[in-house]
This record gives C-alpha cells, sequence and structure tokens, in this order.
C-alpha cells in the first residue's frame, strides 16, 4: 500500500459507549488497515455516549474509505460523520484582502480615500516613476493560468485552478511577503491572453506565468517579455530549472564529479524538460539528450517545432534510441515526463555513483525507493521522501528579489545565480546523498535567492 499523506487526511466523528477501551480499538483498527492515527479528541462526554474525534491520515480516496469502513466494524462503535480536511481547508478559500492601513473615523477616510487618495493619482499621473512606491505594484504579483496544465490533473480549467493558484498566492504571500492574485484567465487563445495580461499589467510589479501548456507558453512568455516593462517569469519552466540545477549541483559534490564531464539524460521535452536544458547548458553542461516518447532528440531527424530548437543544442554525440538505450553509460538521469517511464533496473546500466531526479508529481518516473537501490543520490518532487524539488524553493526569492531591484526583466545570469544561492545554503557538513537541497521551511533560502536575483550577495 502507498506510504499514508497528510493531502488525504480525515476527521471521523464517532458515536460509542461509555468505554474507553472502545477508543483504542478504534486506533488498533485504522492501524491494522494501513492507516495512521494523528489525534483522538473526545468532544462529548456523558453517562451513556462519548462522541470521539479521530484524525487519521490514508494513502487515497479508497483507502480513507477502508479506513472509515474499519472503523465502523468496531463493535459498539457508529461513524457518525467524515470530513476530509483537505477540502475543509479550503471553504471559502485560502486568500483574502486586508487593509494595511487604519480606517477608524473620518480622518483616516480622508487620507485613504477621497479627497485625499485624489493627491496622490494626481501626483503619480506627473511622475509615473513612483507608481511602485506608493501603491501596492511595488510589492504585487500576478499569478496568471488558462487552467490547462494544472499540475498532474492536465486542463481542468481557470475555475478548477484557481485553488491551485491561491495557493500559490499564499506562498508568495508566506515565503516572501509578495502579495499575489490569482488570475484565472477563460481563454486558452494565445492572443487573447497576452492581450489580457498587457492590459492589468499596470497594476503589478510581475507576472508569473503558471499551469499554461506547452507551446502555447513559450509563446506566451516571449511575446509579453517584449511588450512589458515588468519582468515575466514563468514558473513551470523557469522555477522548476533553478531548484533542479540547484539539487544537481549538490548531488553531483556528493560524487564529486562535474557538470561538464558528465553525460545527462534528461525525460521529457516539454516546458519544463526544455528549460532545464537551456539552464544546465548555461550552467556549463556539454553532453545533454533529451527523450521524449519517440526516443531520443537529434538534430538530425526530422522533428516538431517545438522540438527544433531543443535538438539543436543537445545530443551532440547524435545518440538514437529509446530511454533504456540511450540512459546506459550516463551520469544523470532528470525526468519531467510521465509515471513509470524509468524502470529501476536499468539504473545499473548508468555510469557509476549516478544520480536520479525523477520528478513526475504526484507518481514518478521511477520508485524513488527503488532506485535508491541503484542510484547514489535520489530525488523526486514528492514531499515524503528526501531530496523534494519544490519550486516554492525558488519563486518567491525570485520575486522579492525583482521587485526590490525594480527588475524590467528575467535574465539567464539571475536564474544561475538563483540556483547557486539555494545550493550554497546547504553547508558542507550538512550535505550528504539524502540532503543535497534545503527544505522550504529554510528561512535562509527566500533571502539568499532575493540576494542573488539582486546581485548585491547579501
Amino acid at each position: 500500500m502507498a506510504a499514508t499523506t497528510s493531502s488525504y487526511s480525515i476527521t471521523m466523528r464517532l458515536h460509542t459507549a461509555p468505554d474507553h477501551g472502545v477508543v483504542g480499538a478504534v486506533a488498533t483498527a485504522i492501524s491494522q488497515a494501513g492507516g495512521i492515527v494523528t489525534a483522538i479528541d473526545v468532544a462529548e462526554s456523558s453517562h451513556d455516549r462519548l462522541v470521539v474525534d479521530v484524525t487519521c491520515s490514508a494513502s487515497d480516496a479508497d483507502h480513507a474509505g477502508l479506513l472509515e469502513q474499519a472503523v465502523d466494524a468496531v463493535g459498539g462503535v457508529t461513524v457518525y460523520k467524515v470530513s476530509d480536511r483537505t477540502f475543509l481547508l479550503h471553504i471559502g478559500g485560502k486568500i483574502e484582502v486586508a487593509s494595511k492601513v487604519p480606517l477608524r473615523n473620518r480622518d483616516d477616510l480622508s487620507m485613504a480615500y477621497t479627497p485625499g487618495v485624489g493627491r496622490v493619482s494626481t501626483a503619480l499621473a506627473e511622475n509615473p516613476e513612483d507608481i511602485p512606491r506608493l501603491t501596492v505594484k511595488g510589492n504585487s504579483v500576478a499569478v496568471v493560468t488558462d487552467g490547462s496544465a494544472v499540475l498532474g490533473l492536465g486542463n481542468i480549467g481557470p475555475g478548477a485552478a484557481l485553488p491551485v493558484m491561491e495557493g500559490k498566492a499564499a506562498l508568495f504571500k508566506r515565503f516572501a511577503d509578495i502579495d499575489a492574485w490569482p488570475i484565472c484567465l477563460a481563454s486558452q487563445d494565445t492572443e487573447e491572453i497576452v492581450r489580457a495580461v498587457e492590459m492589468i499589467a499596470p497594476g503589478f510589479g510581475g507576472i508569473n506565468l503558471e499551469d499554461i501548456a506547452a507551446p502555447r507558453c513559450f509563446e506566451i512568455e516571449r511575446r509579453l517579455r517584449e511588450t512589458l516593462d515588468i519582468p515575466v517569469f514563468h514558473d513551470d519552466q523557469h522555477g522548476t530549472a533553478i531548484v533542479v540545477l540547484a539539487a544537481l549541483t549538490n548531488a553531483l559534490r556528493v560524487v564529486k564529479k562535474s557538470l561538464s564531464d558528465v553525460r545527462v539524460v534528461v525525460s521529457g521535452g516539454g516546458a519544463a524538460g526544455t528549460a532545464i536544458v537551456t539552464l544546465l547548458l548555461a550552467a556549463g553542461a556539454i553532453d545533454v539528450v533529451v527523450v521524449d516518447r519517440n526516443g531520443a532528440l537529434s538534430a538530425d531527424d526530422d522533428l516538431p517545432a517545438v522540438h527544433q530548437e531543443l535538438a539543436a543544442v543537445t545530443n551532440p554525440r547524435r545518440v538514437r534510441g529509446d530511454l533504456r538505450t540511450v540512459l546506459a553509460g550516463a551520469d544523470v538521469f532528470i525526468g519531467v515526463s510521465a509515471p513509470g517511464v524509468l524502470d529501476a533496473e536499468w539504473i545499473k546500466e548508468m555510469a557509476p555513483e549516478p544520480v536520479v531526479f525523477a520528478l513526475a508529481n504526484p507518481d514518478p518516473e521511477v520508485d524513488p525507493a527503488e532506485a535508491d537501490k541503484y542510484a547514489a543520490v535520489v530525488a523526486s518532487g514528492r514531499s515524503d521522501y528526501p531530496n523534494q524539488i519544490n519550486n516554492v524553493l525558488a519563486f518567491p526569492g525570485v520575486f522579492r528579489g525583482l521587485l526590490d531591484a525594480r527588475a524590467s526583466e528575467v535574465t539567464i545570469d539571475m536564474l544561475l545565480r538563483a540556483a547557486d544561492a539555494i545550493a550554497h545554503v546547504v553547508k558542507d557538513d550538512e550535505l550528504n546523498p539524502n540532503f543535497i537541497i534545503p527544505t522550504v521551511f529554510h528561512p535562509d533560502v527566500p533571502k539568499a535567492v532575493a540576494a542573488a536575483i539582486r546581485g548585491d550577495g547579501g
């Protein structure tokens, strides 16, 4: 059975006889069914009944149902109600707007709103360069999606994408004190998306493109970078690339190899794969081969337009074949493709001390536990294994630095500096195969990344 996770945490309200031994029987039943009890609280107690809330973690929705059945089968227990704690957390949304200034009386209103606000607006019309300083623009980011490539769920639309964008906004606030707004667009037309973002841009200090499918995302980002005077950052591409390079930097330190000397195989030529390859090459990688469902990409082949540029700068040895063929003798595997495409046994055919990053989420290219039998260093996108590659390590600090510097664009040099900053948060005496990347809660990460983006080193 898969590992339990707080994503499938439930609270069962139970009615039982006033026998505290029954509570122990409930805990045992949950454990035997593969669940983990995280809390037991007596909500009500009387001479003839106990009302008990039992919170436990399951591995998925079906497993949660099995836990409910197991508890209901305990003698003297009735499952009165089951609450999914993840859904409860989302009721009413996860973010809100709060005023930073007091609005207690007419005096406050006269400065925060009319007539005082008119003075500020007039001043900004005369001196537009002061807009970031005197408005929320200087600390705000638009998190923009069309709902076409949300997490691993695919094209689920803008409404269904909203909880994800809310979560992103909450992370901006938590890790970088940035005010971010979810902008979910009811269009998947490139022209309409570009125009919509251009029209809302005056109210924001930066644009974070999120969960927009390839190849449309490339065109949208390129055009917005050309027309806007604020930074545009596609997190699925560049945030992922930053964290992958940071983790790989430290993984190669563990196995004592150099980026310029290793052979790297990247599974997946979409948005994330393309950005990872671009940053690896900028960082000094030479031998990188990209594999998609049809095999290795090579400039000698007749390829779709979306892969032609990628093939032109990769695969210097012009290797052919499927993933297993290309992987033989490689030092590094980076997967940003699909679940189960890598057989753990193939890792034995890689170079000595191989590094495996299986980043498809929530189900990686290979089970990290299986990969760990053969690889020197293993990383994944999951939080229940060591070495989680998580974009939260990058984007809050990136935008903090961009906003602080009043930057108008994002450069490759900025991305390289950000990756280096994340890598060096892990100190030499902390580095080991199970700790190549800092936790997202490490307080130094956003500060170090912001400083790197600003270029001030502190």
